[in-house]
């Protein structure tokens, strides 16, 4: 399944490869020094990257570096046609200073706080248009509304108004919980667009299948996946055994290695599968990868190339129920 036609490009570049950019996306939080500072130039580097291997669908927020990410995104998108690109930002938070004060319009800060009133929507996405240099945004979620209340009553009307105004051409929510979204879905109905489960679409952890997918699909919702390493337990058990942004339980891991050998035994690597698996799932549309280097860049945009045979579908599915048939239960997620 590809993008639905309000995520598309406006006018799609003639040498955009359809595979790479129907289905994949660039997460930009790692270039706004999620974990690891990135120079400047380094992501610059990684957007052009991206954009010589086809992708058109940049995925960012203004809690990513505090306006950092969204900021080095408008820089490097500066000399891009905007119509043949997709742009996807968030709001329901607030860029503060040292002292808590919000920043100037544009700005950056030191950390940001919950604002789901309409008001803060409206400045918050104000200053996001002023960073990434543009005067649209074709994707605007709200970012982890966990007071779902307060969300119905102020930002998601919010949203819908700056859709019916054309400011945005599609209105979404993403967050790492399912069942606030979940509720979401089912009370806003067919209002919303997309939903984004970060990280609750994964090889790891399937539990946006049991409650948020059924919910997406009977109200017409599109998903995209992020997520997709769990934060690193998926891309390297050894090296990165994260999860979450925090350690793996041994669980975790256990069921990440049991993954990573049978994709060596299928000549797969786990990395590829994990960005491959969220496609497999009826209603979803895309999947959003992050990145920091143009060799991460192409690490995922090889792995819309790679050739996965079928029965390591089935290999990873065994691993996934492995710890749960051995009476080990799954670290929190929700």
């Amino acid at each position: 399944m590809a993008f639905r036609a309000e995520l598309r490009p406006l006018s799609p570049a003639p040498a955009a490869r359809p595979d790479v950019a129907a289905a994949y996306g660039l997460g930009c939080a790692p270039i706004g020094n999620l974990f690891t500072p990135v120079a400047a130039t380094a992501a610059e580097a990684t957007v052009g990257r991206a954009l010589e291997r086809g992708v058109r669908f940049f995925d960012t927020a203004p809690h990513y570096g505090e306006g950092i990410s969204e900021q080095r995104l408008g820089a490097a998108l500066a000399g891009v046609d905007r119509d043949t690109v997709v742009i996807a930002t968030k709001v329901g938070r607030t860029i503060v200073d040292a002292a808590g004060d919000p920043v100037p319009v544009g700005g950056t800060g030191t950390s940001t706080v919950g604002d789901l009133s309409r008001d803060g929507v409206l400045r918050s996405l104000e200053g996001s248009l002023a960073r990434l240099r543009t005067d649209r945004v074709d994707l605007l979620y709200l970012h982890d509304p966990a007071d779902v209340d307060a969300a119905l009553r102020g930002a998601l009307p919010a949203l819908l108004e700056l859709r019916d105004q054309g400011v945005v051409r599609a209105v979404g929510v993403g967050m790492g919980r399912t069942v606030p979204v979940a509720r979401l879905v089912r009370e806003a109905g067919a209002a919303l667009d997309v939903v984004m489960p970060a990280g609750r679409l994964t090889l790891l952890d399937r539990t946006a299948e049991d409650d948020l997918l059924p919910a997406a699909r009977a109200r017409g919702v599109g998903v995209i996946g992020a997520g997709v390493y769990n934060s690193g337990v998926l891309a390297d058990p050894v090296g990165a055994p994260y999860f979450d942004y925090r350690p793996a339980t041994p669980d975790q891991v256990d069921r990440a290695l049991r993954m990573a050998a049978a994709c060596t035994a299928a000549g797969v690597a786990l990395p590829t599968a994990a960005v491959r698996y969220p496609l497999r799932v009826a209603g979803v549309e895309a999947v959003v990868v992050g990145a920091r280097t143009p060799a991460e860049v192409d690490a995922f945009a090889d792995a819309a190339d790679a050739d996965v045979p079928e029965s390591l579908w089935a290999a990873l599915d065994h691993a996934a129920r492995a710890s749960a048939a051995a009476g080990i239960a799954p670290g929190p997620h929700d």
